[in-house]
């Protein structure tokens, strides 16, 4: 296959511009960005399908330049629906250090990060209104889709001047940085004809684009939202595991079109995936690779490993295995008790695993009670600092599913 040929089979173009945009692709070196406002400190997951694609096409020999928009971040692309919250300076230069330490680490320092903010900062307004607000007509910004869904419920003059903003993006790096093609999500269509546009106006040539697909699962929500919480690709602020449990537990009938987005592996090993898929689903093998092949992307082999490891500890209760950071990363999110030792029966109703001393010794006797993956019927069983994981933590099984942590001080 050829690169565009194999972007099509992968699914990730959906709007396109510029006549030749297949040969541009399939021929030498070109420069390309994609670009990114830093609303939070970290990208996530629904930001990788373009991180993804923009390393394809590094691969295949074209200069990626990634955006990160210290200047549009201050106004705040249009939503659908209201206006977007004002973020401080303070906290969007602070997000601003962190996506772009995060995108140089993805790329291996390969990936040439801009700031949009650098080439705003001195600009005069009746200078841009003159430079680029003349060349674009009310008529053609109202007809933008975002614009138009905003009439009726009010939209901000800031919001409304957006487009031009990101447009002069396209304009400035086509002229100081010689970049001809823009690579975003769908979502961001009307602001790139904006920058097109621009481009072929001012300079009388023509700049290519696409877009991607907005990745959503089976339900229509974005890829990557779990409970309405973004899944971070900063490893400190969701863990590989917890990366490993949504991976490994996305719905069948997406995970294909998934590996296809998502990973470098190739077509072939992709077909065998889906027959496995198919044929033997319980295996989930293609879930798997999945996860194997995003996590180490993000965060390394050993964090893929890792995230394995824990969730076959946690399945099979050898929680012994588990160092006491891989049971915090199992547990994130859950606040431990304050371990003290003593005897089981009063242990499991002083922390509320269970009701009722009646009800404890029931547990036990069932043999429904495990510590530290150990199934305990002893109700004389005493519990000790000793004997918890690297003398801190200590976890309950009640059942097949219900876990509590207990840490000694």
């Amino acid at each position: 296959m050829t690169l565009f040929e194999e972007l099509q089979w992968r699914g990730l173009i959906k709007d396109m511009a510029g006549e030749d945009l297949e040969k541009v692709l399939n021929g030498k070196p070109i420069t390309f960005y994609w670009g990114t406002d830093p609303t939070a400190d970290s990208l996530h997951l629904g930001h990788y399908s373009s991180l993804v694609t923009a390393k394809r096409l590094a691969k295949a020999g074209h200069h990626p330049i990634l955006l990160v928009g210290g200047a549009t971040g201050l106004i705040g692309d249009p939503r659908p629906t209201a206006e977007r919250e004002i973020i401080s300076k303070e906290t969007l230069n602070k997000n601003l250090e962190g996506i772009q330490a995060q995108v140089s680490k993805i790329f291996n320092g390969q990936a040439e990060v801009v700031n949009n903010y650098d080439w705003f900062k001195g600009y005069e307004l009746t200078d841009f209104l003159r430079d680029v607000g003349k060349y674009i007509n009310i008529n053609y910004m109202l007809d933008k889709d975002i614009i138009r869904r905003r009439l009726d419920s009010g939209i901000t003059f800031a919001e409304f001047t957006y487009t031009l903003i990101q447009g002069y993006d396209f304009l400035w790096l086509y002229e100081n940085k010689g970049c001809v093609l823009q690579a975003e999500g769908s979502d961001q269509w009307g602001n790139i004809t904006t920058g097109l546009d621009l481009i072929k106006k001012k300079t009388g040539k023509d700049a290519y684009a696409f877009t991607m697909p907005l990745v959503l699962d089976k339900y229509g929500n974005k890829f990557g939202k779990s409970e309405g919480n973004a899944l971070w690709l900063d490893e400190e602020k969701t863990s590989s595991y917890e990366l490993y449990q949504y991976l490994i537990n996305v719905d069948d009938e997406m995970v294909i079109s998934y590996l296809k987005i998502f990973t470098f592996l190739t077509p072939e090993e992709i077909e065998k995936l889906e027959k496995s898929n198919n044929e033997n689903p319980h295996l989930r093998e293609a879930h798997k690779a999945l996860a194997r092949e995003i996590i180490t992307d993000l965060h390394g082999e050993q964090a893929y490993l890792d995230a394995v490891k824990i969730s076959e500890s946690l399945f099979s209760g050898n929680i012994k295995d588990l160092t006491s950071k891989q049971l915090e990363d199992a547990f994130k999110g859950i606040e431990p008790f304050v371990a003290e030792e003593g005897n089981l029966v009063d242990f499991l109703v002083k922390f509320d695993v269970c009701s009722s001393k009646r009800e404890a010794r029931e547990f036990i006797q069932n043999s429904s009670i495990s510590v530290n993956g150990d199934k305990i019927t002893d109700l004389e069983f005493q519990i000790t600092k000793n004997d918890a994981i690297e003398h801190k933590y200590v976890v309950i099984r009640r059942g097949k599913k219900k876990y509590f942590i207990g840490k000694f001080e």
